[in-house]
């Protein structure tokens, strides 16, 4: 069974589970306390050119997104979002649990403009509605496209002239880093965003994200909203000797970089065979659309996930490579497609 399903499925890149084995028997505090999370926490605030960041290791994406929006955010506050954001579609009422609606708005192509986010703020503007404070996006997006640079700017602007935080999901930083033709570096997302996450669970750790508070106002008691969440490791040094390892000799953006390469392998032989795709995207997500028959067969020797249905007789699927997916992992899966689309 071929595996497009997500980019999470393996284990860890063997030298983060090198520097676990070899670290093992070390004893150390606890919580996040250790040398091991210090370390990498200094590297990240290096990467970033932010000495005054705050770093902090969770588990997973969902954790973090919540502990950290639930903390920023005042009780009658809420956060703007795309309607594809992760946090709207695939967190289960996590954020709305502790009371802070999502307003979402119309992404055709994933991605916030300035000009999607204004008319959230024209009408939301008494105290008898939650007050926007907020804006989430994450890069790369959910349908798998990419912000740049200038496009992140522009909304960082917006959300400084309107009193709004800028909160960036990066669980797939590392691949929109590192699309062909990436002008972002870790070091633009301190001086644009407010807070952001480097995701390591999608990207060759076991487990694990960081949480960057780049914002002075947010950085306060924010360990104290971490333990009430559950969100305090008690083996905390697990995430720190992870991040060590992937940050080291650029190994975070290599493996991104190769993920990226090798769904450009397969968008580019989807598109040989006349597959359309859905999405624009440049990263290691892909949506081709088939018909169903055609996707439906698929589902004996490959594992993905059904995006949406397109009409009556067509549907988008979402293929996704890993740092693990091989070229001839791809080209096995697009020999398969020709069977079928030629059928």
């Amino acid at each position: 069974m071929l595996q497009f399903r997500n980019d999470y499925s393996e284990g860890a890149h063997p030298k983060v589970l090198d520097a676990l084995l070899s670290t093992n028997l070390q004893k150390t505090p606890g919580y996040g306390i250790d040398p091991f999370c210090a370390a990498a926490a200094n590297t990240i605030r290096s990467l970033c050119g932010a000495p005054g960041a705050q770093v902090h290791f969770l588990v997973g994406g969902t954790q973090v997104n919540k502990v950290a929006l639930g903390a920023f955010l005042r009780p009658y506050e809420a956060v703007i979002a795309p309607e594809t954001a992760h946090i709207a579609t695939h967190e289960t009422g996590a954020i709305e649990q502790d009371g802070h609606e999502i307003l979402t708005v119309p992404a055709p192509d994933g991605k916030l403009t300035p000009a999607a986010i204004q008319p959230v703020l024209d009408i939301h503007n008494s105290e008898h509605m939650v007050l926007p404070r907020l804006v989430y996006l994450s890069n790369t997006t959910e349908v798998g496209t990419v912000y740049s640079r200038a496009e992140l700017a522009a909304i960082s602007q917006f959300c400084r002239a309107n009193d709004l935080l800028l909160y960036c999901d990066g669980a797939r930083l590392g691949s929109a880093m590192t699309v062909e033709g990436a002008d972002t570096t870790f070091s633009d997302y301190a001086a644009l965003c407010d807070a952001f996450t480097i995701g390591g669970t999608k990207n060759g750790l076991l487990f694990g994200e960081a949480l960057v508070v780049v914002n002075p106002a947010l950085q306060p008691h924010f360990r104290y909203a971490m333990k009430q969440q559950g969100a305090i490791l008690a083996k905390g040094r697990l995430l720190g000797v992870q991040f060590a390892a992937i940050l080291q000799d650029d190994l975070y953006c290599t493996l991104a970089r190769h993920a990226n390469a090798m769904a450009k392998r397969l968008r580019n032989g989807l598109q040989e065979l006349g597959v359309p795709l859905a999405y624009p995207s440049p990263s290691n997500q892909v949506f081709p659309v088939l018909t169903r028959e055609a996707a439906h067969a698929l589902e004996n020797i490959c594992a993905f996930e059904v995006q949406h249905e397109v009409d009556e007789t067509h549907r988008c699927i979402r293929l996704v490579t890993s740092w693990t997916t091989t070229a001839e992992e791809v080209d096995a899966l697009l020999s398969h497609i020709k069977e079928e689309v030629q059928r």
